[in-house]
């Protein structure tokens, strides 16, 4: 018996993903699965399509496919928070780091995994509390200096209840592994491998003399007190928005091990995914 019986699908805002609709409903119907889709997204599917709140996307599916880029892929991911879900990256556009295939490989791809010729890779999720609210992202939450405002983003590090260090910077950035290849890069970390486990901090163009990063293991509590000099400060998770921090204000940061399953078919592996996307090929001087 296969392994799908129904599959549900999450789609770039504006990208043309007709043709891997198009395989995907195909295949589907060929075998008696189920298709379905967010309210906002069924009408770019088909009318056989059956629409379900987000909120019970991963319960109702047995794979979800996420049809565009990373971003897309962290949304689909955030939607399986708390679930096993496998969910199935595929790129529509620009090369990601999360996807697994490209839309040519989907057929053989959907018949593999129904086959159960697939293997999971978990992902940890950052969990931050703040005033006004909880939010989880797979890449990083960041305070973030709001432009306009003036003033750097002021930040002290509490880590197992004891003040640690201070940084002050354009934005101090707590990334998982996952996000290690996103604003952290951007910021000078490392590539951390997505099987390690664990949060990276990292300040953001730093106007202090510490700019040095810092990475805590899976069950170290940490909490990040915006200081009386910051300016305030706007709390991002996955690059959205979700709230303000003032001085005097703290968010507490967890790590949750393996929040999400992605699926891998070991066709490439973590480290040609970065070659390929970052562009890179090591030191002149090397060869």
């Amino acid at each position: 018996m296969g392994l799908i019986g129904a599959v549900g699908l999450v789609l770039h805002p504006r990208r043309d993903c007709s043709q891997a609709l198009g395989t995907i409903t195909g295949w589907a119907r060929g075998r008696g699965a189920a298709v379905l889709g967010l309210q906002e997204e069924v009408a770019r599917i088909d009318r056989q399509t059956r629409w379900v709140p987000e909120a019970r996307l991963a319960a109702e599916t047995d794979l979800l496919i996420s049809l565009g880029g990373d971003g897309t892929m962290l949304r689909a991911m955030r939607l399986v928070d708390g679930h096993k879900t496998p969910v199935l990256g595929v790129n529509v556009g620009r090369l990601g780091f999360l996807a697994e295939i490209d839309i040519p490989e989907l057929g053989e791809a959907l018949s593999a995994i129904d086959e159960h010729q697939f293997t999971v890779e978990g992902r940890s999720a950052v969990r931050a509390g703040f005033r006004g609210g909880v939010t989880t992202s797979f890449n990083d939450v960041v305070l973030v200096r709001i432009p306009g405002r003036g003033g750097s983003a002021v930040v002290e590090l509490e880590v197992e209840g004891h003040r640690f260090l201070r940084y002050a910077a354009d934005a101090v950035v707590v990334a998982t592994p996952t996000g290690s290849t996103a604003y952290s890069f951007s910021a000078g970390g490392p590539i951390v491998s997505p099987r390690a486990e664990g949060l990276l901090v990292i300040p953001s163009a730093p106007h202090s003399a510490f700019n040095r990063a810092l990475f805590l293991s899976p069950g170290e509590r940490l909490a990040l007190t915006v200081l009386p000099t910051s300016a305030e400060l706007a709390v991002e998770a996955d690059g959205r928005v979700v709230g303000t921090l003032g001085p005097g204000d703290v968010l507490e940061v967890a790590l949750e091990p393996a929040a999400a399953y992605v699926v891998r078919l070991g066709r490439t592996t973590f480290y040609q995914r970065a070659q390929r996307r970052l562009g890179l090929a090591g030191s002149a001087e090397a060869d």
